[in-house]
């Protein structure tokens, strides 16, 4: 995908849960009931911790400087420690190719795990995303989803860390927040786990990022506090519940005002077009 400077445009597509960027590699990967969604095998952990030994001294570091990272409310943290140490499920805006990599840097020491797009764990960056955490989405096969949910929630009760992009889907650049699908608060709600949200925001980029990289903004990550299922309610009406309340809060941590009129609590609904007027404009919370 190329960046136009005279416009700033990205070619946003017409269903808010799309995805634009094409994944050109299949290597045949078969999800199914037999897939170690969540792989706790030796060599695997092995090497997901040389990996992650990399990522510290390496990536982290020049995520930071790639973006113009800025993270805000690291001290929820370690407020909620108890909380978080009993398993948890955050969701954001997904705005980058790198804003996951963003999120591992703000929440190290704790290793998250990812819910991911099948084709990208088949294509040519599949290797890395499930060294990072990725779990990859079966479809078309109950059996198959059925021992994907009991990983999940097996790795949550264990006390892990689930990161959701309830968008659905990735859009550089993007300032509204989009619908959010229903994962977020299945797992809140199935599980019993708070969700913690968090939300991307934008900073006025440099001479430097905006002329000489192209970078059209920096970025600031705000984590916020964990949202708790309402155990007054039934299940499916909690799971609901929690993720209108994520959308919300993830709205406003980007620095939106989620008000009835512009951003109104409905979610699973991909063809509100109305719902995101501000297309290809690019806001910044000046606040952070």
């Amino acid at each position: 995908m190329s960046f136009d400077p005279k416009t700033n445009k990205y070619p946003y597509p017409e269903s808010t849960d799309k995805h634009y960027l094409v994944v050109k590699k299949n290597d045949g990967t078969v999800f199914d009931d037999k897939y170690p969604y969540v792989d706790t095998s030796k060599k695997f952990m092995f090497v997901q911790t040389l990996s992650r030994i990399l990522m510290r001294l390496v990536v982290f570091p020049l995520v930071r400087i790639r973006l113009g990272l800025k993270i805000v409310g690291r001290e929820n943290l370690k407020k909620y420690r108890d909380v978080i140490k009993k398993g948890v499920i955050s969701c954001a805006n997904h705005v980058h190719m790198w804003d996951y990599l963003a999120v591992m840097c703000a929440i190290k020491p704790i290793r998250p795990h990812i819910l991911s797009w099948a084709p990208n764990i088949r294509g040519e960056n599949g290797k890395l995303i499930r060294l990072v955490g990725g779990i990859p989405i079966p479809e078309g096969s109950a059996h198959a989803t059925y021992a994907y949910i009991k990983a999940v929630k097996k790795m949550l009760d264990s006390g892990g860390w689930l990161h959701i992009y309830a968008e659905g889907s990735m859009w550089e650049y993007y300032r509204p927040i989009r619908p959010f699908k229903r994962g977020p608060g299945y797992f809140a709600a199935f599980c019993d786990k708070p969700i913690i949200p968090l939300g991307f925001s934008y900073r006025e980029p440099g001479w430097v990022r905006k002329h000489v990289f192209r970078q059209i903004a920096k970025f600031t990550l705000t984590i916020g506090e964990p949202i708790f299922p309402d155990e007054t309610l039934e299940r499916r009406d909690c799971e609901k519940d929690l993720t209108r309340r994520a959308h919300a809060a993830v709205c406003r941590l980007a620095g939106i005002e989620p008000t009835e009129n512009i951003y109104p609590p409905l979610f699973d609904n991909s063809r509100r077009i109305d719902y995101y007027t501000d297309t290809y404009g690019v806001g910044y919370k000046g606040s952070h």
